[in-house]
């Protein structure tokens, strides 16, 4: 967990013992159920940053890959951009 999640748990266990519900099994409930939402919260946070990483790194090769054809054909790119272009064109209208 991160230091905010634990502040978060410090401050709900808190409210929770003010409230009078300290020792009863709907606190180990509650404190269960939060734990997990938190797990899964943080998995999601390393699932989403790996992926962004793979997506950058895709990024990257295929933008060195673009740039390398415009250099090696580059009237061949400006032709076929375009073609792209008027066919939008023609299928917007």
């Amino acid at each position: 967990m991160n230091s905010e999640t634990s502040e978060s748990m410090s401050s709900m266990n808190t409210a929770m013992g003010s409230a009078g519900l300290n020792g009863s099994g709907n606190e180990s409930a509650v404190r269960r159920v939060a734990q997990k939402a938190h797990e899964a919260v943080d998995r999601l946070e390393q699932t989403i940053g790996s992926s962004g990483e793979k997506v950058m790194g895709w990024q990257q090769e295929y933008g060195e890959m673009a740039r390398e054809q415009v250099r090696a054909n580059p009237l061949a790119v400006v032709a076929g951009a375009f073609v792209v272009g008027f066919v939008l064109a023609k299928l917007t209208r």
